[in-house]
């Protein structure tokens, strides 16, 4: 039967009836919803809490390299003469400094032309640039060397510039030398002159007295007339600028230095000169330990930790006075956070050296659960062992031998002192010639030598010539081996020098195994190196911590498996047998941070955490859905029911009016008796 509307019949309120009904049926969405409301706000405490922590580890990051806690300040008296910086690994001192020169460059000027475009050549043409020291006197008249001067290379390598015929004109040239970065910059100067004023200026980027510059020219005539130029013969170009060295007093020594940046000759400290002083008034350099950085770091960890902490409180606080609690109050999760890391901090630390707790430095743990500075405490650890700081709060390593310096640790490497012995010293690979060298003129019949270095094959070409010694000859075959590509391109390189009996020998630039020079073959081996002898370079070998060490090159690595596995050491010289002791740390800001990042990683709690609330809200709306159709049901069931009973009731009010109509119409009783 169709019913129109609820209360056709009997005129039951049948919506207000189901509505009503139906309110006590939902109860159950409502905890649904409460409980998803629940969800909800600790997945948001969750985000706030991964947000914090978050900050922290970046924070604990920043402050887990040495070097936040061992800088060095570098303070010039003259900072017009020079300006410094100091590595950490600078001592306090004072220094009497004496600039007396200034390095330069060299440059070397073309004659002038009288066009900036027009072409000079007819012909290709290949520019060969070499740099090295020039002896001998330069004639003021004419800027060019005397006769007798001699031009040794560095050894670094020649390098060429290409010149098309069509790109032969000044502009052209002095573009493709610039294109080519080989270390010399092309300008172009108008000088005033009538007839030919543009000039072509060859500047060397580096200076220093061995950065001059020997030019040589294969090709056309008039580019070799005017660019080829060689300070022992042909020169073409007048120098203007002489290339020579800084030079210095250093607490009355006297220094000769290639560049105005000296990095070598205070140990850690870098001086820029900038001008020279007044003769015999030197000015004073005052390296220090830069103790305000301390300061800063130690607050910066303090201020990082309390941050940290006061987010960990708002959000898991009770206060039985009000009732009131934060979204993660009672929480495992954010409980055990707050556990690590306050176990973390009262863990004294191994391999930290003097110190090896936070109170030693002044911090301290407040009854309210923050962490305070005590600055002058701290200011009496700098002053009493500064060394020992940064491994208070970063990940740190160094050993007790001055030849030995701290590479690097891994996860496995346990924090800790270690015992260093060396049992044997890396080596260079190279190759000694079995006599004197034949003849000092390299020409076609003797220019060649077939290379392998460090396992890489080249050829090599010398430049012709008559050269005066067996060290400038020497020179030349270093410079041409460092000059293959191939060799470059795998980062290596040699050294080759003239011995006792003009003997060449030419060693590789690297350590150990894989560190080899063999001379296979080259018109030029018989004349340099006869029957060469070739020995094969050797690793760094010993012990860390009692047990062998992997060596490569001049790297001992702790082994594996072992406490020190992964610990690795460069061992740059000194003698074998017992070396001191080495020291790894794991401070208290690398452990915060590695401890931070497992909370925030993909993998981490708050990431599992946050997963299974999701996957909790996610099943709430499962049930809310299988819920509302179940309700559906019951609502469509109870309007049927209740719109039954509306008819069933008027049907039965209609039957009473009827019954009731009739009754009254029946005869009386009375009246039909008389």
């Amino acid at each position: 039967m169709t019913i129109a509307s609820p209360g056709i019949g009997a005129n039951l309120d049948v919506n207000s009836i189901v509505t009503q009904l139906m309110q006590i049926e939902s109860q159950p969405l409502t905890k649904l919803a409460q409980k998803e409301a629940s969800y909800q706000a600790e997945l948001t405490a969750y985000g706030s809490l991964s947000a914090s922590i978050s900050t922290f580890q970046t924070q604990m990051s920043a402050l887990s390299t040495a070097s936040r806690f061992s800088a060095v300040t570098a303070t010039p008296s003259d900072a017009t003469v020079l300006t410094a910086s100091a590595a950490n690994n600078a001592t306090s001192g004072t220094y009497s400094i004496e600039v007396t020169g200034l390095a330069k460059q060299q440059k070397l000027v073309a004659d002038g032309k009288a066009s900036l475009s027009t072409p000079l050549a007819a012909v290709d043409s290949t520019l060969t640039f070499d740099f090295g020291t020039i002896s001998g006197t330069l004639n003021p008249a004419t800027n060019h060397y005397d006769p007798g001067a001699t031009f040794v290379s560095a050894g670094a390598g020649t390098k060429t510039v290409s010149i098309t015929a069509a790109n032969s004109s000044l502009s052209g040239i002095r573009d493709a030398i610039n294109a080519a970065g080989i270390g010399v910059t092309a300008t172009i100067v108008n000088d005033g002159s009538a007839t030919v004023p543009y000039r072509l200026v060859l500047t060397s980027d580096t200076p220093g007295a061995a950065s001059s510059m020997k030019v040589s020219v294969s090709g056309d005539a008039a580019i070799d007339t005017l660019l080829a130029n060689d300070p022992q013969g042909v020169q073409h170009l007048s120098e203007n600028v002489t290339a020579q060295n800084a030079t210095l007093k250093v607490d009355g020594l006297t220094v000769s230095k290639a560049t105005n940046t000296v990095t070598d000759v205070v140990p850690g400290v870098t001086l820029n000169l900038l001008k020279t002083t007044a003769l015999n008034t030197p000015i004073t350099l005052t390296t220090s330990r830069d103790t305000s950085a301390v300061q800063s770091a130690a607050q910066n960890f303090v201020d990082a930790f309390n941050s940290l902490n006061t987010s960990l409180t708002k959000l898991t606080y009770y206060n039985a006075t009000t009732k009131q609690a934060g979204a993660l109050q009672g929480d495992i999760t954010a409980r055990n956070i707050a556990a690590n890391i306050r176990l973390t901090l009262s863990t004294a630390l191994a391999g930290a050296g003097g110190y090896t707790n936070l109170s030693q430095l002044g911090i301290s743990m407040q009854k309210d659960g923050t962490l305070a500075l005590d600055s002058d405490k701290l200011q009496t650890a700098i002053s009493n062992n500064s060394v020992d700081i940064a491994s208070v709060f970063a990940q740190t390593g160094r050993a007790t031998d001055g030849l030995i310096t701290y590479s690097g640790g891994t996860s496995s490497t346990t924090p800790g002192s270690y015992a260093v012995s060396v049992s044997q010293l890396a080596t260079h690979g190279d190759s000694v010639g079995s006599g004197a060298v034949g003849s000092l003129t390299i020409d076609g019949t003797n220019d060649t030598l077939q290379v392998s270095l460090d396992g890489v094959a080249g050829t090599v070409t010398l430049a012709h010539s008559t050269y005066p010694t067996t060290a400038a000859l020497a020179q030349e075959v270093q410079s041409a081996i460092n000059s293959v590509t191939a060799f470059a391109t795998a980062g290596s390189s040699v050294t080759a020098s003239a011995s006792g009996g003009n003997v060449i020998t030419i060693t590789s630039s690297k350590y150990g195994s894989t560190s080899t020079v063999s001379v296979t073959g080259g018109n030029g081996l018989a004349n340099l190196l006869g029957t060469p002898t070739e020995t094969a370079g050797v690793n760094v070998a010993g012990s860390i911590g009692g047990v062998p060490a992997t060596g490569s090159g001049q790297t001992l690595t702790g082994a594996a498996g072992t406490n020190a596995a992964g610990l690795a050491l460069r061992v740059a010289g000194g003698a074998t047998g017992a070396r001191g002791t080495a020291y790894y740390s794991n401070g208290y800001a690398y452990q915060l941070g590695q401890l931070a990042s497992r909370y925030i990683g993909t993998d981490g709690l708050i990431a599992n955490r946050t997963d299974g609330i999701n996957a909790s809200i996610t099943d709430i709306g499962k049930q809310r859905d299988t819920l509302n159709l179940r309700l559906a049901d019951i609502e469509a069931r109870y309007r049927a029911q209740f719109t039954a009973l509306d008819t069933l009731m008027s049907s039965l009010r209609n039957t009473s009016t009827f019954l009731t109509q009739q009754l009254a119409n029946l005869p009386s009783t009375s009246s039909s008796s008389k």
